[in-house]
């Protein structure tokens, strides 16, 4: 999660699951999805093709220390 900024994701290759609050997603190539400020949000590859893609970072500060992490959930 973020305070101070919002993430847009383009999938340029393979899948990406995205968990984006409370909702969870499949994202393909070509696909992008929005990500606002201090919403939860995780990125991951189910599958074999390895996963490429572009973050846009947009907000009034984008450094690393923007960056709230919570520990995994079963």
């Amino acid at each position: 999660m973020h305070y101070h900024r919002s993430e847009h994701w383009v999938v340029l290759r393979g899948t990406a699951e995205v968990i984006r609050g409370n909702d969870r997603m499949l994202i393909h190539e070509s696909e992008s999805v929005f990500i606002p400020k201090t919403v939860k949000h995780q990125l991951m590859n189910p599958g074999r093709i390895p996963l490429e893609v572009i973050e846009v970072q947009n907000g009034t500060y984008i450094g690393e220390d923007d960056i709230v992490r919570y520990p995994e959930e079963d």
